[in-house]
């Protein structure tokens, strides 16, 4: 999908002011409230948007305790790492789900209501899984930044 300056600035805009109207985003962008309908469209369609999404305050709906979870597996074959992948899409206490390059195969983020959930948690999701070798906690103490805005640079883009 190729995207122009217009489609970036909207990006751009969207990423901040997701609940405008197509009026608002088109008075700010430039353009016509369809032609930004028409666009969105099309940016969804294609991929470059993947969701709409509000972001919630775990501590307000009794999910305080956040951990970034480091997992390493037993072998890294792509059937065990498509299962793993599987499973944290699966898994509504991660809320974030990266494979990765070093000394770990996957960071994840995940909430729980208390330690002792976490805990549970962890014998249900870790322990017995034998796909895994091993995982690294750190409580996440507090949540300096929260968000999911791409810096775009309209200079890459060309009309």
């Amino acid at each position: 999908m190729k995207l122009d300056r217009l489609d970036s600035r909207l990006l751009d805009i969207l990423q901040t002011h997701n609940r405008s109207s197509t009026e608002e985003l088109g008075q700010m962008v430039g353009l016509s409230a369809t032609a930004v309908q028409r666009r969105l469209k099309r940016l969804r369609d294609g991929g470059a948007i993947e969701a709409d999404v509000s972001i919630v305050k775990p501590k307000m709906v009794g999910r305080p305790v956040a951990m970034l979870v480091l997992v390493s597996l037993e072998r890294e074959r792509a059937d065990i790492v498509d299962r793993f992948k599987q499973s944290i899409r699966q898994t509504p206490e991660v809320m974030n789900g990266y494979y990765v390059t070093g000394e770990s195969d996957f960071v994840l983020i995940v909430t729980s209501r208390s330690m002792e959930d976490y805990e549970a948690f962890t014998r249900k999701f870790f322990y017995e899984n034998p796909d895994i070798k091993g995982f690294k906690t750190m409580v996440i103490m507090d949540r300096v930044k929260v968000g999911f805005s791409i810096p775009i640079n309209f200079d890459d883009f060309y009309m």
